[in-house]
């Protein structure tokens, strides 16, 4: 952490602000040293953890629709927003109207500079054309929130800057060699080095200004760990071997837990969340430590101590986020995205009366077709079907080509398709039910046909958008690609069928994309209308920018 050369205390991260509903918000912070943080007059005491120092500021009494600009003192000095910033004020915007609603969303987005070799090899940052384009633009175009669906952060593959920073750490032996092994020497290993990530990400000035004005939801994936973190038992075996297994489970989801889990709870939620009672109610930063070491060994080692899911009511949308990586169970045959407690939370959250039920999944539920055929295939392989020479080979391919998506978990496939059916099976469904997904370095729009659902009553969609900033490499587009081809589809879906795999009760169409450069998708609510927008980040003359690549209307 850097030092302050002031007397009184600063942001280090932030402010962002995080949950909003009709009369009350949240804005988080990161500070230099303990102090209270004032937002709106509220104030709150912050709480130390391994040298940093946070706060969440619960802020109520505000008037439903209203737009009321914000500052943030610490121990009485104005902090926020900074003299000189180029960007309006910070502002809180409630809900108001309960039948309208943008919601932008995509994931994966890289920390690299904005010079002309990144902007050429990694690209244009999609949350960097949109606060600029939301700084000079009509008000009324902007998100009312932001869903932020993983990898928000790279622990297994920091940026050349990090990367350098932890060699400069290990050759001065304050990395501990028994940890820092080979495999992961270049990698991020505990708490204070995922405080860099966040730092490194956040406090890039035009995301800093848009994190500080549009509310934002985080769900995590694997990058927040490592890649293919919980794609199998097997894989799970291979790292509780490791010896820098444990550090790396208490780092991630401790770090996790500060910087992106608490801005997901509503004030109620938070008021009743143990771990946030334990950790402002304890007399010391060790003891606050302990609490959050146990609370991350414990979601690794038994996943239903923790519960990352969430949701928030957006007027007449409700937004089920789901945890489809930390709780899964991975017994061998009986797989599931998400284990028995979580799924059956996941059923109460749907079942509510709204025009439209958005459920946020960082994995992909419809994924393109080949891609859903292989990894239906590779599932029942790598359970047997074909043998054990067959279970090996499988196993191999699923970790080599993260096998990993909805489709390689048909147990709990089966089990969306059924909640689906079930939620459109009402009195008074929903106008649409769409999965918003990011992580496969992709965006496509899918319209789902589901068995039992009129589709004049309630259209079924999958709108996938990612990355914000990390592009896919060119011979996987091509793979991409190669496998929607029909013939390919055809033939792997054959090969699904001679493992045993059983066509599920729903057919779907990938009606545009696949599109493969840096992009937001902007869902746009308007009573039980629901329409999409594509957007794609471009360097023009210089700038970062969004250009439309395409806009529809998925409801009928």
């Amino acid at each position: 952490m850097a030092l302050n050369p002031h007397d009184h205390p600063y942001l280090v991260v932030g402010p962002l602000l995080r949950y909003v509903g009709d009369t009350c918000a949240t804005v988080w912070v990161e500070t230099d040293r303990p102090c209270t943080v004032e937002v709106l007059g509220h104030r709150t005491r912050t709480w130390g953890v391994h040298g940093h120092h946070y706060a969440l500021v619960v802020v109520e009494g505000l008037q439903p629709g209203s737009e009321t600009p914000y500052t943030v003192d610490l121990d009485g000095a104005r902090v926020w927003p900074e003299p000189g910033s180029a960007y309006p004020p910070s502002v809180v915007r409630t809900l108001g109207d309960e039948r309208r609603l943008r919601l932008a969303f995509g994931s994966c987005r890289r920390a690299a500079p904005f010079d002309r070799h990144s902007l050429r090899s990694v690209g244009a940052d999609a949350l960097v054309a949109l606060a600029q384009r939301m700084a000079g633009g009509d008000r009324g175009a902007w998100p009312q929130a932001l869903l932020l669906l993983g990898d928000q952060v790279y622990a297994d593959e920091p940026s050349p800057a990090l990367t350098k920073r932890l060699a400069r750490l290990t050759d001065l032996g304050r990395r501990d060699g028994e940890r820092a092994t080979d495999d992961v020497r270049d990698e991020i290993l505990d708490f204070e080095e995922y405080t860099w990530l966040y730092h490194e990400s956040w406090r890039t000035p035009d995301v800093r200004w848009l994190l500080s004005t549009v509310p934002t939801a985080m769900v995590l994936d694997d990058h927040d760990l490592r890649d293919d973190w919980n794609s199998s038992w097997s894989w799970r075996e291979e790292m509780q071997r490791k010896p820098w297994w444990r550090d790396r489970v208490q780092g991630a989801f401790a770090s996790y837990w500060v910087y992106q889990h608490l801005g997901n709870l509503s004030p109620e939620t938070l008021a009743e969340d143990e771990v946030y009672r334990q950790v402002r109610e304890a007399p010391d930063d060790a003891t606050r430590e302990q609490v959050l070491a146990d609370m991350a060994w414990r979601a690794d080692r038994h996943p239903g101590s923790a519960r990352w899911s969430f949701v928030r009511d957006l007027g007449r949308t409700r937004l089920v986020v789901v945890d489809s990586r930390c709780s899964r169970r991975l017994t061998p045959g009986n797989r599931a995205m998400v284990d028995d407690p979580e799924w059956a939370w996941v059923e109460k959250s749907a079942q509510a009366d709204v025009d439209h039920l958005l459920i946020g999944t960082s994995l992909p539920f419809l994924t393109l077709h080949g891609i859903h055929h292989l990894e239906g295939w590779d599932e029942a392989v790598a359970e047997g079907a074909w043998g054990r020479v067959g279970r090996r080979v499988a196993e191999r391919l699923r970790l080599s080509a993260d096998l990993e998506h909805w489709p390689a978990f048909r147990r709990s496939f089966d089990a969306m398709v059924r909640l689906v059916q079930d939620v459109a099976g009402g009195g008074r469904p929903p106008a649409s039910v769409l999965w918003l997904s990011g992580d496969v370095h992709c965006s496509y729009l899918a319209r789902a046909r589901v068995e039992g659902v009129d589709a004049d009553r309630t259209t079924v969609h999958q709108l996938t958008m990612s990355p914000f900033r990390n592009p896919l490499e060119p011979w996987l587009r091509l793979g991409n690609r190669v496998l929607e081809r029909p013939r390919v589809v055809a033939a792997l879906a054959w090969l699904a069928r001679r493992a045993g795999v059983v066509d599920p009760p729903l057919t779907w169409d990938v009606d545009h994309g696949p599109w493969f450069g840096n992009g937001l998708m902007t869902l746009v609510v308007e009573g039980r209308t629901a329409r999409v927008e594509v957007e794609q980040a471009r360097v023009v003359a210089g700038v970062q920018v969004l250009e439309r690549t395409h806009t529809g209307t998925l409801t009928r």
